[in-house]
């Protein structure tokens, strides 16, 4: 748990909840170690057991209520100024609390859209709803879409030299295992390699180690989202690795292409270098397009749409997502305007917003071709944190 970090989160939420007109941010949890609300690694950072309400106001007041024997672990944080404990029940201090700030508009942890704005269990909800009945307080709940968005999304220098860290670290596993390529490595195999480069720097996989990192591997590969297998990696096989790191709490997640040459080649197939170069200068395009303001969905038409113009397949998913304490983090995407994703690609990009920018390729006769590279929005456009690759990788054992 960075505290300065968190402190300077919680300072944060004041501000952006005058922007927003929210009085009173509550989050309502129990058993956090279980069940974690995301907005716990904003204000936070520890667990609690019992049913806990965290406070932040836009006047700058932050106040906990939590069980009796949490006192002493939420003390410890310095992050909330009163903290108060219970024994039989937090319906009577809440309601307290809620009296004396009087608020007209409290947001809380639920929405349709933003899935680290929808901490708020179901069963939370309803007893919370208990709790407000007769309350004029139940009637003043709205989401905390808003706020989340922008809490998560604009990240402060300290975060964002910490993703950059993130990343570089990444890639130099990347670089180091290259190096150690061969045909006839199983997909398990390559897994195994960056995993003990990964221990050997003392961090660990930005997200389920069942498949981060992922590694796919010529045409019949699942090519997204699931388990490296013990498929071999043939001569003429694009393999593409998808894989991140967590430093100090802060993530990275970046996607690298490899060509196994076949005996006798000297370099790729015209087909494969053609399909790299798309993919890259749709991530190049979309970077030169972005700028704070504008819609996520309308970054997205620009590499979508220099991949089609190219003569391939859309690619079956978002051109990017936002990175932070979690590899997906924030409201914010840039996407299509599909079912799928609801109002988010209408969010407009933010300054201080990290995404990724990833387009594919799929070629039916070798695999998938893609990079993921990772950018911060700056007041002009963006900076690439990560160094995006420019070549296609080559594996000649």
């Amino acid at each position: 748990m960075n505290k300065s970090l968190l402190k300077e989160k919680i300072a944060q939420a004041h501000g952006i909840m005058k922007e927003k007109a929210i009085d009173l941010w509550l989050t309502f949890v129990r058993e956090s170690d279980t069940i974690r609300d995301p907005a716990l690694q904003l204000i936070l950072g520890k667990g609690v057991t019992w049913q806990s309400a965290f406070v932040i106001t836009a006047t700058g007041a932050t106040c906990a209520i939590v069980g009796s024997l949490d006192v002493a672990n939420i003390e410890s944080t310095g992050l909330y100024r009163r903290v108060t404990g219970y024994v039989a029940g937090i319906k009577e201090p809440l309601i307290e609390l809620l009296r004396e700030h009087d608020p007209a508009k409290i947001a809380i942890n639920t929405s349709k859209n933003d899935v680290m704005s929808d901490g708020l269990t179901h069963g939370m909800y309803c007893l919370l709803m208990d709790m407000l009945e007769g309350s004029p307080y139940k009637e003043r709940l709205v989401s905390s879409e808003d706020l989340m968005a922008a809490l998560r999304g604009r990240k402060s220098a300290g975060e964002i030299a910490l993703i950059e860290k993130a990343v570089a670290i990444t890639e130099d596993i990347f670089t180091h295992v290259t190096g150690s390529l061969k045909r006839g490595y199983t997909e398990k195999e390559v897994a195994s390699l960056i995993n003990a480069e990964t221990a050997a720097r003392n961090v660990v996989p930005a997200w389920d180690t069942a498949h981060c990192p992922a590694v796919f591997t010529g045409p019949e590969s699942a090519g997204a989202h699931a388990s490296p297998t013990e498929r071999v990696i043939e001569g003429g096989h694009v393999m593409n690795v998808d894989f991140g790191v967590k430093y100090e709490d802060y993530c990275s997640d970046l996607q690298r292409t490899w060509y196994f040459l076949k005996e006798g080649e000297e370099g790729p197939p015209q087909e494969v270098q053609k399909a790299f170069e798309t993919v890259k200068e749709a991530i190049e395009k979309a970077a030169e397009f972005i700028r704070p303001g504008m819609e996520g969905y309308r970054v997205d038409e620009v590499a979508r749409g220099h991949i089609t113009a190219a003569g391939y397949e859309e690619y079956p998913h978002g051109l990017g997502h936002q990175v932070g304490r979690s590899t997906h983090d924030g409201a914010g995407l840039l996407c299509p305007r599909w079912e799928r994703y609801g109002l988010l690609p209408f969010l407009k990009v933010e300054e201080g917003q990290v995404y990724t920018l990833e387009p594919r390729v799929t070629l039916p006769r070798y695999g998938v071709l893609t990079m993921e590279e990772i950018i911060v929005v700056t007041p002009g456009g963006c900076r690439f944190l990560s160094h995006p690759q420019k070549e296609l990788f080559l594996v000649a054992r």
